[in-house]
């Protein structure tokens, strides 16, 4: 596969308060502003304005629509700090998928990773997904940090900080969402 010099892929730590839009008509950061104004580039899903963690930011519009469609199954992960320690069956609900008004949630994978973090990876990306299922378990998120989006993940990067994704992450990138 070639790398068509046109196209970009920016893996951007969101930091808390910042805005996963192009621009915002009240004014506050946008994800946007933090990477070079060109090429133009768009978020690949969401982050909430409170949720800190890795987002990607593409010109590649193909890659956006496969990543974003529930159908290739990209997973997403996220380190939540909660109220309270989940017990071994709020976590099985998590894990069997907690139901909403509008539906239930696909199967998420959920370990307990100390008393009040929970590591909750999905593949759905409804509104607010992730607060909203632990809220229905009776454990509000106080922080909410996304880190890892199919292959990608980056521990070293800082927040507000982005960095190109190298030759081999967009190669995985590729493999991860080729047939869903």
């Amino acid at each position: 596969v070639g790398v068509r010099p046109d196209i970009v892929y920016y893996l951007l730590n969101k930091p808390a308060g910042v805005v996963t839009t192009a621009s915002d008509p009240q004014g506050r950061p946008t994800v946007v502003e933090l990477v070079p104004a060109e090429p133009r580039v768009f978020p690949v899903g969401r982050l909430d304005l409170d949720t800190e963690g890795l987002l990607l930011l593409t010109n590649d519009g193909e890659i956006t629509n496969r990543i974003t469609h529930p159908s290739h199954g990209v997973e997403k992960e996220y380190l939540a700090i909660v109220d309270g320690s989940p017990s071994r069956s709020a976590l099985r609900r998590l894990r069997e998928g907690v139901e909403f008004d509008d539906g239930i949630t696909a199967p998420a994978q959920a370990v307990l990773v100390s008393p009040g973090m929970v590591r909750l990876t999905i593949h759905e990306g409804r509104n607010r997904q992730v607060r909203r299922m632990l809220d229905a378990v009776g454990h509000p998120v106080t922080r909410l940090v996304r880190t890892r989006v199919g292959p990608l993940s980056d521990r070293r990067l800082p927040p507000g900080q982005w960095r190109e994704l190298t030759v081999e992450e967009r190669r995985a990138l590729e493999r991860a969402v080729a047939d869903g």
